[in-house]
């Protein structure tokens, strides 16, 4: 990694140019800033300064691996202890104007250090944000003091803007060319030193909040927005805290009193664990380029097809979408197209983008138009085989197969170079997750262009090695309310429990691939009677408004007394309750019974060499499974909770009820 380093150039008009220059982003090192702006302060041949960055970015703001390393080690003596001094004394109380020159992105530390500034100056579409609730800290340099009222939504969702858009909520004060951001910034900093500018001190801390009441009646709103969307997350209420308070070193001092809190490590973690899945032995040190894929053919349109679809044609690239008959087409057809009005309807594609992405979409019903795909991927599992066979003639020999399934066996495949498992999550356009299979023959070539695919159409690959791809329905068996865990799961951080998911999903899926997990995992799999019995009784989830729950239209899913005859009949045929009554457990043990099996299986998986590392495991449970984020992953959780109680845990459970980690 190239050393930071921190410049300072003074022209003949007096104006002192600094520049952060520490690829990739320029992260701020803070020392060395101090320094320089110490430096132009003190000189008498400087009238003025702007602060802009190097290689086309102001700076993606605080090193975080400055973070990474307190977390080894637990020193918060780490933290630059010169944070506050430069920007509360030095830049703010500068009698010399400064101006923020900025364009790409200025984020984080970055973007307050532009607020502490006299003016900003941004180049057009430059990336304004203040992501440091995703890291489970605050904004450190004064930035929860000064976000005016209506961008308070930015900081709590770390949600960026444009400068655009920054503009108009009085962040940036103009918008001019790239080629002229430097000389105007210049400009306004000798404006300001003749007084033919406004000398505007910064923006302070009460610049933009209002009226006092209004103030807290937008943290107020804020607040119950927070615990509605950040359970457990405790850096979003810190951040309001500290803005209500107002205080001048409320910032630094929250960021102290954070970084070490579990929310923090596993954010902090999982920020890093993402970096890594771009990185594959054997596969992207070995100097290969990705090859282009154009033009992708989806075979079968229904809901995993035309989610793939979508997110195809959204990165501008030719799809052939083939079905069976005129009526398939057509229904896929017509879901893709709800998909892209969905994303215009929410605000993320405008309309001539969305009318562009579907001039990318062909329906055909036949193999004709196969003969200069790059790509194609198979949807449909009964037909997963013989269509294997179909592609391979139909395609060119430089196409990559690739199938969405988990439940094909790619070893078996004749073409094996060039055969991959490319696993979306539903819905595919939406979901973050793309999971790559390599067979044991599958190319490095294939992989890599299998991952630039899954990076341009804003999916994390993670690479994972063929095999046969949770524990809910025992604890019911053993007489533990569906309702309690699912609301167990909630409380815990997973969007929704795995009963409610289960009715979403439908139960077909389940049903189908019970067997083939049998097979695979024999004694590691329980064969519960209950969904079988929920089927029996008419009941098929959301699908037909009936599930674990009811469902009407408008309406809130609600629980269906009227189950209960059907969970007493399950409990019935096992007969695995201790003597006949219900277990008492309590919602830590209820957790612990769900979600311990799965870090057995995870440590299972990494002991067979099916994943690369195990943080990519991490990654998949929380782009996959929506894990929460904030505990970093399934293994980086496990690690928190202790190894040892984990598996104590087990033995105790499996000892009395012969737990298992697939349960169908």
């Amino acid at each position: 990694m190239a050393k930071a380093r921190v410049t300072i150039d003074v022209g003949n008009d007096g104006v002192a140019v600094i520049t952060i220059s520490n690829p990739p982003v320029n992260a701020l090192a803070v020392p060395r800033l101090k320094e320089k702006f110490d430096e132009a302060i003190r000189r008498n041949d400087i009238r003025a300064i702007v602060l802009t960055g190097d290689n086309d970015k102001f700076s993606g703001g605080f090193d975080i691996n400055v973070f990474q390393k307190i977390h080894e080690t637990g020193d918060l003596s780490l933290m630059p202890d010169v944070s506050v001094d430069l920007v509360v004394n030095t830049i703010e109380d500068s009698k010399k104007p400064i101006v923020a020159a900025a364009q790409g992105l200025a984020l984080g530390g970055g973007l307050e250090l532009t607020m502490e500034c006299h003016a900003r100056i941004a180049a057009p579409k430059t990336q304004l944000g203040l992501p440091e609730l995703t890291l489970g800290v605050i904004p450190g340099f004064g930035g929860t003091q000064r976000l005016l009222s209506k961008a308070i939504e930015m900081m709590l969702l770390s949600k960026s803007i444009t400068s655009e858009e920054g503009k108009k909520l009085g962040l940036i004060d103009a918008i001019v060319p790239p080629e002229e951001l430097l000389k105007v910034s210049r400009q306004w900093a000798l404006e300001i030193v003749e007084r033919r500018k406004p000398w505007m001190r910064a923006l302070h801390r009460t610049d933009k909040i209002g009226s006092l009441s209004e103030a807290r009646e937008i943290i107020k709103q804020a607040r119950k927005q927070a615990k509605q969307t950040a359970r457990n997350m405790p850096q979003h209420q810190a951040s309001l805290d500290v803005i209500e308070e107002g205080i001048v070193h409320g910032g630094c001092n929250g960021v102290l009193k954070l970084v070490l809190t579990e929310t923090a490590k596993g954010l902090v973690h999982f920020f890093f664990a993402q970096r890594l899945t771009s990185k594959v032995p054997n596969v992207t040190d070995l100097g290969l380029k990705p090859r282009p894929i154009k033009k992708v053919a989806v075979i079968g349109g229904g809901l995993m097809g035309s989610g793939i679809a979508t997110a195809l044609i959204l990165s501008d690239r030719y799809v052939v979408l083939k079905e069976i008959n005129k009526e398939y087409l057509q229904k896929g057809i017509k879901m893709i197209e709800a998909n892209i009005r969905g994303w215009v309807a929410k605000g993320k594609l405008t309309q001539e983008k969305a009318g562009a992405a579907l001039s990318f979409l062909k329906g055909v019903l036949d193999y004709s138009e196969f003969k200069d795909v790059d790509m194609a991927v198979i949807e449909n599992i009964p037909l997963k085989q013989k269509i294997f066979c179909d592609i391979e003639k139909a395609c060119p020999p430089h196409c990559i197969l690739a199938t969405n399934t988990s439940t094909i066996d790619l070893n078996k495949r004749h073409t094996q170079d060039r055969i991959i498992g490319a696993h979306f999550f539903s819905p595919a356009h939406v979901m973050p997750l793309l999971e790559i299979v390599q067979s044991e023959k599958t190319s490095a070539q294939v992989i890599l262009d299998l991952m630039t695919v899954g990076k341009a159409i804003k999916k994390v690959p993670v690479v994972v090695r063929n095999c046969i791809g949770f524990a809910c329905t025992l604890l019911v068996n053993l007489g533990v309310d569906l309702y309690r865990i699912d609301r167990v799961i909630t409380n815990f951080g997973l969007p929704i429990g795995p009963f409610q998911l289960q009715d979403l999903a439908g139960y077909g899926v389940a049903v189908a691939v019970g067997p083939i997990y049998d097979k695979a995992f024999g004694g590691r799999v329980y064969r519960s009677p209950l969904l079988q019995l929920m089927m029996k009784n008419g009941r098929n989830g959301k699908n037909n408004g009936k599930g674990y729950y009811i469902y009407e239209k408008g309406r809130k899913p609600k629980p269906d007394p009227s189950l209960l005859p059907i969970i007493e009949e399950s409990r019935g045929l096992t007969n695995i309750m201790p003597g006949g009554k219900p277990v008492s457990l309590t919602n830590e043990e209820i957790l612990g019974m769900i979600l311990f099996p799965v870090v057995n299986e995870a440590c299972l998986v990494i002991d067979e060499g099916v994943v690369i590392r195990a943080a990519d495991l991490d990654i998949a449970s929380v782009l996959g499974m929506s894990f929460p984020s904030y505990r970093g992953g399934i293994v980086f959780w496990a690690d928190m909770v202790g190894p040892k109680h984990i598996y104590e845990s087990l033995k105790k459970w499996s000892e009395c009820t012969c737990i298992c980690i697939f349960i169908f």
